[in-house]
This record gives C-alpha cells, sequence and structure tokens, in this order.
C-alpha cells in the first residue's frame, strides 16, 4: 500500500493545479465550448505539448518493467473517433466537467457531481454492453 502513496500525493498535486487555474470551472468550460475565451485552449494545448515532449524523452528511459517505453498503434477509423469524440464532447459540455476534474469537484466540495461521476460510469457499462455492435 505505502508504494501508492506517491501517486496519491501527485493526484492531489495536480487536482491543487486543475483548481488554481480554473480548469474544474463550470464557467471556463462553458466559455471554451462558445469559443470566448482562450483560456482553456492554452491549458489543453500546454497539455499536449508537454505530453509530446514527455512522450519523447521518455523513449530513451526504461520504464517501470524494465523495457523501453513504447506507444501502441491505434487502429485506424475516423468514424469511431468523430462519433467518440461528439459524445464525450457532448457529455462534456452538458456537465461541464471531463472525468479527471470530475472528482477534484467532489473533493472541492461539489457533492452534486457524484450524479455526473455515476452517469459517466452508467455510460461506460452501457458502452460495454454495445461495444460489439458499434463501428470499430
Amino acid at each position: 500500500m505505502a508504494k501508492y502513496i506517491k501517486f496519491l500525493f501527485v493526484g492531489i498535486i495536480f487536482g491543487i493545479v486543475l483548481v488554481k487555474s480554473e480548469a474544474v470551472s463550470w464557467y471556463r468550460i462553458y466559455e471554451m465550448f462558445k469559443f470566448e475565451s482562450f483560456h482553456m485552449y492554452g491549458i489543453i494545448g500546454t497539455a499536449v505539448i508537454t505530453g509530446i515532449i514527455l512522450l519523447l524523452l521518455g523513449k530513451n528511459f526504461k520504464n517501470i518493467n524494465g523495457g523501453l517505453m513504447t506507444v501502441p498503434k491505434k487502429a485506424k477509423g475516423l468514424p469511431r473517433y468523430i462519433i467518440g469524440g461528439i459524445i464525450f464532447g457532448l457529455g462534456w459540455a452538458l456537465s461541464g466537467a471531463c472525468p479527471g476534474p470530475m472528482y477534484i469537484l467532489v473533493g472541492t466540495g461539489a457533492f452534486s457531481v457524484i450524479i455526473v461521476i455515476l452517469a459517466a460510469i452508467l455510460g461506460t457499462f452501457i458502452y460495454g454492453v454495445l461495444k460489439d455492435k458499434l463501428p470499430h
């Protein structure tokens, strides 16, 4: 159990950063979807660029299991990404939070977000049931 403390610590720091940068703010998300502010696009863009840099640097280092880090190839299929992106975006726009910040909002005392978390879990379950009938 003690080996997981470092992940809890990183999660807490990440949550504090998201709250302080207002990335979990419903108003900031609303502004983003109405193209009224660059704030959220700047945060997302910074995350993408940081991820690219860390992935490129990580290829030179060994992972926890001792092997070199690799990124598996994704299956091609434009419809699945468009449909999935639309569903994810609609859920994000309607709830005002994407999956990570939902838990952070509960941590800040916004307990009504528990309903959104339960709906996300239900949506994941429905996807699992319908997965074989969807375009992949």
